[in-house]
Formats: structure tokens, C-alpha cells, sequence
């Protein structure tokens, strides 16, 4: 599992680094999708170790990418 964690969290820093430096902007499908996945692949890191706390925050951070990706695409592709 700790090859998981560092996955998940690769990926939300690689999207929040790329945010900071203007690669990825807030309507990039690509920047909430590397969010959504990264939240994800925590999330169940904190089932499996039973870790409440971080279950709501990974499980929050995935629900909220989520919908910012239907937002997003509703924009890009049906607007």
C-alpha cells in the first residue's frame, strides 16, 4: 500500500505543481482528472489502514474533483 500512497500523492502534487506554475489551468479536464485519481487511489489507502480522518478528506477531495470534472466537461464539450 505505501507504493499506492505515493502514487495518489504524486498525482495530486503533480496537478497542484503544474496549477502553480500556470501549466494547468482550473478548467483543464486533465487537472481535476489527476486530482479525482489521485483522491481516489488515497482513498482507499485510508479504508484499508482504517484511517477515518483521512477517508473523509481523500473521499471529499475525490467527490469534489469529480463534480468539478462534470463542470468542467459540460463547459468544454456541451456548452
Amino acid at each position: 500500500m505505501q507504493i499506492a500512497s505515493l502514487l495518489g500523492a504524486v498525482l495530486i502534487l503533480a496537478a497542484y505543481a503544474a496549477h502553480q506554475v500556470g501549466r494547468l489551468g482550473r478548467d483543464s479536464l486533465l487537472y481535476h482528472s489527476l486530482n479525482a485519481l489521485g483522491g481516489l487511489v488515497l482513498c482507499v489507502v485510508a479504508i484499508d489502514a482504517s484511517q477515518a480522518g483521512f477517508i473523509v478528506l481523500e473521499g471529499a477531495w475525490t467527490v469534489i474533483s469529480l463534480g468539478a470534472i462534470v463542470r468542467t466537461a459540460r463547459r468544454l464539450f456541451w456548452a
